[in-house]
């Protein structure tokens, strides 16, 4: 991490901890708390602060989790995209209903979201695929997400055949590959505190819009 970033984290580290949230946050659209939230983590120069763990569960309960990248929230919901033959989709494609967590721990944050999944349109995912760089619209052709992989060597010919197929920039989308948007039912707030006594604000879905409590910590 840049020393510039490092500051940024040292100056920012303590005010969470030393002030939690407001209760005026109580009377907030959770997105835009969320946003402001996650502008606050790029603007310490955290690494990576879109990554959130994502978990899943089959239509039987048995539950799995993995780190993904947020690309961001749009038409009410948080979106990440993924190979359509990946454990995840196949576990989503069948029970929609998942979870998110997103921690940054160096500002003492935790954000926990409850929902539901669904496939974003062709065009979204279209849109963004052409924004990724070569190398990784080229990987979305050749990975099998999930699937048994007898040597590493499979895969760099399956690389190799791509990029001779698709010589040039333009790459079209697999239509195994694309998002998902995960519509928020609940979305708690963590803010760590001394001692322990950390600050917990629940949104609780109703209607077009949404109640709130606190929690103990």
């Amino acid at each position: 991490m840049p020393l510039l970033a490092k500051l940024r984290c040292l100056l920012t580290m303590g005010r969470g901890v030393v002030r939690g949230l407001p209760v005026a946050a109580a009377g907030s659209d959770p997105i835009e708390l969320y946003n402001r939230w996650f502008d606050a983590a790029r603007d310490a120069g955290l690494l990576l602060p879109e990554a959130a763990c994502l978990a899943t569960a089959t239509p039987d309960g048995q539950p799995s989790a993995r780190m993904v990248l947020l690309k961001g929230v749009s038409g009410g919901g948080f979106v990440f995209f993924t190979n359509y033959h990946s454990r995840k989709a196949v576990e989503l494609d069948a029970n929609p209903r998942v979870a998110l967590c997103i921690h940054w721990p160096i500002l003492q944050r935790q954000i926990r979201i409850e929902g539901t999944a669904s496939r974003v349109t062709q065009d979204e995912s279209d849109v963004y695929f052409a924004s990724r760089p070569r190398g990784s619209r080229i990987g979305a052709w050749a990975s099998k997400q999930s699937q048994t992989l007898p040597a590493l060597a499979d895969l760099e010919a399956r690389v190799s055949r791509f990029n001779t197929q698709f010589p040039g920039d333009a790459i079209p989308r697999p239509d195994f590959w694309g998002g998902y948007r995960v519509r928020p039912t609940t979305i708690e707030f963590w803010q760590g505190k001394a001692n322990r006594l950390h600050d917990r604000l629940v949104f609780e879905r109703d209607g077009d819009g949404w109640v709130t409590r606190w929690l103990y910590p």
